[in-house]
């Protein structure tokens, strides 16, 4: 086995952070197509936009009573998130 077939530490870090970057992005897109299953149709119905940046999700919404239930519900929100892609990806719930 030649030496040119051996990685540098360097080159091991960017493809493992590379391969992270992309992870984090199919968890995140999952996330956000899995929200009407995770969440219930009544409330998928009355959020509009649905984005996440720097581990939080925002949700713009469009109903005052939803806005406050998912207020009282962030916790949990974030806890069903996470369980879903199986590590944390959200952090932070941002209502709009």
């Amino acid at each position: 086995m030649g030496r040119g077939d051996d990685m540098t530490i360097k080159e091991a870090i960017e493809k493992m952070l590379e391969v992270y970057k992309l992870r984090r992005k199919f968890d995140e897109t999952a996330l956000v197509s899995a929200w009407p299953q995770l969440m219930g149709k009544a409330i998928a119905n009355r959020t509009k936009q649905l984005y996440i940046r720097d581990k939080k999700l925002f949700v713009k919404v469009e109903s005052s009573v939803i806005k406050n239930e998912l207020v009282l519900m962030r916790s949990q929100i974030i806890g069903r998130l996470n369980e879903h892609v199986g590590h944390v990806v959200i952090e932070d719930l941002v209502l709009l």
